[in-house]
């Protein structure tokens, strides 16, 4: 894999990431360090490590005696996941309006733009998250408060964008997810915090509550 030591742990935390993007690993499946370590020629250590990580950012849970699973959410989970995530952004992004710039709502906007054409030509999730990740990214630049921007993350920037990843492409359709985007830069534009904050709040909310239909009909087509 061409790995160097210092950077083990992180991209074996990556490696987990993309295999459950890509379907590899799924909700409810055990992850086994010596199997990774071998898929990855690496020793058990780092793959240790990078579960440990997992484990905190709430992708994968430990169960004693059982050993370390991939996360698997309920309906009320994603809601609850959404929700909180909705709060916590929202409120940060809100009181630090005055402190972005015009070259920060250009990255927004040339994001958004970048998301509209992935969704359009259908390509992979995977370019999707990424570009989302890096919108929310750019809103949480301004925060001074690492606690905070780690709730943000662990809420729902991570949990439900990697577990939850075949959902999104149902939930959207390219105008949508351009439109529901848009609505943040021109609201942070404004520099209007309580509107600002209620936008983000109603973003989430609004993912939480489509997520959760979709895989509800999902679920029940399996049944």
């Amino acid at each position: 894999m061409g790995f160097e030591k210092h950077t083990y742990t992180e991209r074996v935390v990556n490696y987990i990431k993309e295999c459950i993007l890509n379907g590899t690993y799924k909700p409810g499946n055990k992850v086994k360090e010596l199997t990774i370590a071998k898929e990855l020629s690496i020793s058990r250590a780092p793959v240790r490590e990078a579960l440990q990580v997992l484990i905190q950012e709430g992708l994968v849970i430990w169960i004693p005696q059982k050993g370390k699973f991939i996360t698997k959410l309920n309906s009320e989970q994603i809601r609850n996941s959404y929700f909180t995530g909705g709060i916590l952004e929202g409120a940060a992004v809100a009181q630090a309006v005055d402190l972005y710039t015009d070259r920060d709502y250009k990255r927004l906007e040339a994001i958004n733009e970048k998301m509209l054409e992935v969704t359009e030509s259908k390509n992979s999730f995977e370019a999707f998250a990424a570009l989302d990740d890096k919108f929310h990214k750019i809103l949480l630049s301004k925060i001074d408060n690492d606690l905070l921007k780690e709730f943000c993350k662990r809420s729902c920037q991570g949990i439900s964008k990697f577990l939850l990843y075949k959902y999104w492409i149902a939930i959207f359709t390219p105008d949508e997810v351009y439109a529901r985007h848009k609505k943040i830069v021109d609201a942070l534009k404004e520099r209007n915090a309580d509107k600002l904050e209620k936008v983000i709040r109603a973003h989430y909310i609004d993912i939480g509550e489509r997520i959760t239909r979709v895989k509800e009909k999902a679920d029940a087509e399996v049944a």
